[in-house]
């Protein structure tokens, strides 16, 4: 099953990461995104816990696991209450998303 694109990515959505703060705007610069996260690279898969600042999930931790290679940065993240992926395929109540990084 493919899950259409949700309002927090799509085509043109670009995502700032600085520090441990994250936020996500259209292509037109709207803010539909923005939190913060922690990571933890002593596991295998690497884990990091994303918690967003705003939108329904606001507050809730949501655990993921994340593969970092190079400028490719690519990430499963469930939703709230479930447990935390251990590999890079989705099921229902998860989310994948990959980047590339841009400087400039």
């Amino acid at each position: 099953m493919v899950e259409p694109p949700d309002a927090h990515g799509g085509m043109g959505a670009l995502t700032t990461i600085h520090d441990q703060r994250f936020s996500v705007r259209t292509r037109s610069g709207e803010l539909v995104l923005e939190g913060r996260f922690e990571l933890d690279a002593s596991t295998e898969p690497r884990s990091i816990t994303w918690v967003d600042a705003i939108g329904a999930d606001a507050g809730q931790p949501l655990p993921a696991c994340y593969r970092l290679d190079g400028d490719s940065f690519v990430f499963v993240a469930a939703d709230a209450g479930m447990p935390r992926p251990d590999a890079f395929s989705t099921g229902p109540g998860q989310t994948l998303r990959g980047f590339v990084r841009h400087i400039g």
